[in-house]
């Protein structure tokens, strides 16, 4: 009997590899047009003349630029990765305010052309069901069969074990059924008296906060003072340094927080970082190369630090999106290492008993809110597109700003301009715009153009030169998937000094 039973097994086996591979045999064909820009286009798929077979996808994609009221094909290829993509025919999407159209469909060829109506921002969509789709749908049902066909052989044998190995498989199952207790609220910090903390001279006026000069218990400090009004923002930033393991070398020290006697503004005390933020170290500093990787590691060490998911001691810290990244949120310490600081626009990614409850203190995530530096906002962000359910897209703004902030450490490095004059340090986009960075500005320059800050053509002859650019581009690529994690741009950090340090 149960060698009869292995024989209809390996029998399915040998059904299910047959199709499967006859299904996979078939690749998509897309039409293939792509700009100098889009070159990672070509590694979708072979191209052979104007027709590209999809390697690692089923989907064809393709980017229209409306130019004078007409949309022009500016990209047309395979999609770079495996995407949701159930339209036969080419389902437009309109992306920058009407300045972009996206398309994706499943069936060959589809992408060259697009029903496009230039007073409808958003087309009514007609769906209709290929051969391809039909195939697909059948060649699913089968093998859905066979593998239930297999799941009711390997429950049948299953069931002859004995009922007390039975009883204690049930057993564990309802312990392990039973719901763990979170275990990533905040840890409580007792307050400071105010009594101690003696404010001597203002380092800089936010929006929402002061930050003094101070003295606490004989040592310098930081001191933000919130008014009143704020107590919100005061809050946001106070949950997040209060989470369990948030002391880290690539995070500002936070000493704990108060209140002033007459209760008109909040305190939050931090550890006291020499030379001020990286946006004013960068503009009255050139560094070294040495120098320069010592700022990018420590930078995104802490960056990595903050959105790790960590379990220690029966404590959890919740992986944390920064979503204020710029040089103005980031301090150099006297050791020349950097510390990221100011939480009052981050989202708390908790995961609590086995559901994802993402925390934001600036939306309750029904709605998209712009926050940020606008130099240093990610396409998505300024599209109004990023997906705010899912804690990836969050981090993946992150990282885009990530790639600029190496780029503004990189732009002060004097071994990177040996023999000429190091430019002068600017935020990103500012010099590319002159100056008129706006969302509109910025909206044309990134996509309509797909543009970033300038890299110096020189690099391209210096050792590290190909190194550096791949890096800045890995991390400031329009497609949030495809940008590195916090961690792999660490790794490539270290590689890059064991590789090119004198």
């Amino acid at each position: 009997m149960i060698l009869q039973q292995w024989w209809v097994i390996l029998a399915v086996e040998c059904i299910f590899i047959c199709v499967s591979s006859q299904y996979l045999q078939q690749k998509r064909q897309c039409v293939f047009q792509v700009t100098p820009q889009n070159n990672k286009y070509k590694t979708a798929g072979n191209v052979s003349g104007s027709v590209q077979v999809c390697e690692n996808t089923r989907c064809c994609v393709g980017y229209f630029l409306i130019i004078n009221g007409r949309p022009e094909a500016d990209l047309l290829a395979c999609d770079v990765a495996e995407k949701f993509c159930p339209d036969a025919t080419c389902r437009t999407q309109m992306r920058f305010k009407g300045h972009l159209i996206k398309c994706v469909c499943n069936t060959d060829l589809c992408n060259r052309n697009i029903t496009w109506t230039p007073n409808s921002e958003q087309p009514q969509l007609t769906y209709s069901y290929s051969v391809d789709e039909i195939m697909e749908a059948a060649v699913i049902i089968l093998i859905g069969t066979l593998l239930v066909l297999c799941f009711m052989i390997v429950a049948a044998k299953w069931r002859s074990l004995s009922n007390d190995k039975k009883q204690n498989l049930q057993a564990c199952s309802r312990d392990y059924n039973v719901s763990t207790l979170c275990s990533c609220q905040a840890t409580k910090t007792s307050e400071i008296d105010t009594a101690e903390i003696e404010l001597q001279r203002i380092l800089g006026r936010g929006y929402f906060a002061t930050v003094w000069q101070g003295k606490y218990q004989g040592s310098t400090v930081a001191v933000k003072v919130f008014p009143a009004g704020c107590k919100h923002r005061f809050t946001a930033e106070k949950e997040v340094y209060e989470l369990p393991l948030m002391k880290h070398a690539g995070i500002l020290h936070f000493l704990g927080t108060g209140r002033k006697l007459d209760g008109s503004n909040l305190l939050i005390v931090l550890q006291f970082a020499e030379y001020g933020s990286l946006h004013s170290f960068l503009c009255k500093h050139t560094t070294n190369w040495m120098l320069s990787l010592k700022l990018c590691q420590s930078l995104s060490q802490g960056l990595s630090y903050l959105h790790s998911d960590l379990h220690r001691y029966d404590v959890h810290k919740p992986p944390v999106a920064h979503r204020d990244l710029s040089s103005s949120n980031v301090l150099v310490r006297a050791d020349g290492t950097c510390v990221l600081c100011d939480f009052g626009c981050s989202t708390i990614l908790r995961a609590c008993s086995g559901h994802h409850s993402w925390q934001s203190h600036t939306t309750n995530m029904k709605g998209h809110r712009q926050v940020g530096t606008l130099h240093y906002m990610s396409p998505e962000i300024l599209e109004g597109s990023v997906n705010l359910s899912s804690s990836w897209c969050l981090m993946q703004g992150d990282i885009y700003a990530l790639g600029l902030l190496l780029w503004e450490i990189w732009m002060r490095c004097s071994d990177l301009f040996e023999g000429s004059i190091v430019p002068q340090h600017l935020l990103p986009y500012e010099s590319e715009l002159e100056g008129n960075v706006t969302l509109e500005s910025l909206i044309m320059y990134m996509f309509k153009k797909d543009k970033r800050p300038s890299i110096p053509k020189h690099w391209e002859l210096l050792p590290q030169g190909p190194a550096l650019q791949e890096l800045l581009t890995d991390c400031w690529d329009y497609d949030p998937d495809a940008r590195l994690t916090a961690q792999c741009v660490v790794d490539r950090l270290v590689s890059l000094q064991s590789c090119f340090s004198p």
